[in-house]
């Protein structure tokens, strides 16, 4: 529809890494969110960077993790200063960055028509 969810990197390593992405808008298209992800947890991707852009909403909440739930395990936050969250994106933070990815999730409203 009118909502786009990009996702570009650069990342060194990793063999054959299975990832998945998924986009979805709720009931009353209020929300739209976008989520990329390892199902099998972490990555041993070296990623030097990482953005995740989206086109027709605001970014409400947006979250990266360096290790994605599996099994017992939970997912790990990056922590704050690693990224950072614009009202279209979310990028990784220059020199801050620790080079693990391997979930990134976004939650972004869509402008609504006012009656």
């Amino acid at each position: 529809g009118d909502y786009g969810c990009t996702f570009t990197y650069s990342a060194q390593g990793g063999t054959n890494e299975q990832w998945q992405m998924d986009v979805g808008v709720s009931e009353d298209s209020g929300l739209f969110s976008c989520s990329v992800w390892r199902p099998q947890g972490k990555s041993y991707l070296f990623f030097t960077q990482f953005k995740a852009e989206v086109k027709g909403a605001k970014i409400e909440y947006a979250m990266a993790y360096s290790q994605a739930a599996v099994g017992a395990q939970s997912d790990i936050p990056l922590k704050q200063e690693e990224f950072e969250v614009t009202e279209t994106a979310v990028s990784h933070r220059e020199g801050k960055f620790r080079f693990e990815l391997s979930k990134l999730m976004v939650v972004a409203k869509t402008p609504r028509d006012e009656l």
